[in-house]
């Protein structure tokens, strides 16, 4: 019996312990969204994916209009239509349909590989910047003995942090430690 209460006494002491060590864990927070918009590199890709954009787009436009054109030739053929050439354009016609219909579905997959391109081109430039931004918050987080960093923008979607009262703001500390001066200014949200 005695070697229970010794048992439950050690428990006791180590639960308040573990207690007293976590409430001692301290925790900060940080504006990713202002440490990225004034990222050089993050300027970059935001301008190449820009880029990228409007030559796919470009090109799903060019595709369209000529369906446009093939699409007007068609009507255009059909007004012609009579009962002494009811067998020629029917034909005609037919084959325009066939074309169309396949215009398209290459229209279609063209949107859709563009969307693919645009997403791929996106993982490969914001990895790098992603990687970066979280070794500079590690960083800054061991420098500063913090156990916790939270993300208090709304960038990511699940923001879990709802308020705080307090914590240390990091956000000027990672920038300096991403080699980004106190004096970049970050565009004005949208």
């Amino acid at each position: 019996m005695r070697k229970l209460i010794n048992v439950f006494f050690v428990a006791a002491g180590l639960m308040f312990t573990a207690n007293v060590a976590s409430a001692q864990q301290k925790i900060a927070h940080l504006d990713s969204e202002a440490i990225f918009a004034v990222m050089p590199e993050a300027k970059t890709a935001s301008a190449t994916l820009e880029t990228l954009q409007k030559q796919k787009q470009a090109e799903i436009e060019k595709m369209r209009s000529e369906y446009t054109v093939k699409y007007e030739a068609a009507v255009a053929k059909n007004k012609t239509l009579s009962e002494a050439n009811k067998e020629t354009v029917g034909k005609e016609l037919q084959a325009m349909g066939v074309e169309l219909q396949d215009m398209e579905k290459r229209i279609g997959e063209a949107s859709q590989k563009a969307q693919q391109d645009i997403a791929t081109k996106q993982g490969e430039l914001l990895a790098p910047l992603n990687a970066k931004f979280q070794t500079a918050v590690k960083a800054v987080a061991r420098e500063k003995g913090l156990a916790y960093v939270f993300d208090s923008s709304a960038q990511n979607g699940a923001n879990n942090l709802l308020a705080w009262e307090g914590g240390d703001d990091v956000t000027a500390l990672v920038k300096a430690k991403l080699g980004i001066s106190a004096s970049a200014v970050a565009a004005p949200k949208k």
